[in-house]
Order: C-alpha cells, then structure tokens, then sequence
C-alpha cells in the first residue's frame, strides 16, 4: 500500500524528492493533488510502499538539498523520459 511522505508545491519538486528517494534505495512515485488524506491542494504528493514510509520521511528531514544535489538530480530528470 502506498501513502504519502511529502508534498511538494510542484511536479518538478516532486520528481526530486523521488530521486532523492530513490537514491537511498527507497522506490517513490508523485501524483498530482487527489491524494485522500491531502485533498485537492494541486500540489504533487509523493508516496512510497507503507514499509519505506519511517525512513523516508527520516531522510526527507535531512537538510535540504546542496547545489550539487539538486545539479545531479536536473540532469538526471532531463536524461530520463517523461512518463506516458
């Protein structure tokens, strides 16, 4: 079951906390506002698999990203192909 972690305020946003996710082993989508517990807010939730959740909000309460995180995580969003 997936639930949320995070919203972020954009999709682009969401795309990097799922990288930074990702990069710490933790698989997580996005979506767009419908998330129940959130209502429609437009902002993306990003949600993750109920057994990820405790360390994903744990490395979502480290510092924010550093330039060269965020860098990183640009130009491996632009290599990646946008979701059908």
């Amino acid at each position: 079951m997936l639930v949320p972690v995070a919203m972020a305020p954009s999709e682009a946003e969401a795309e990097m906390i799922c990288g930074r996710l990702g990069a710490e082993g933790i698989a997580a989508v996005h979506r767009g506002g419908d998330i129940p517990q959130r209502g429609q807010t437009g902002a993306d939730g990003v949600l993750v698999e109920e057994a990820d959740e405790a360390r994903a909000r744990e490395i979502l309460a480290a510092p924010p990203f550093s330039d060269e995180e965020l860098a990183e995580l640009s130009e491996q969003a632009a290599a990646e192909p946008p979701p059908k």
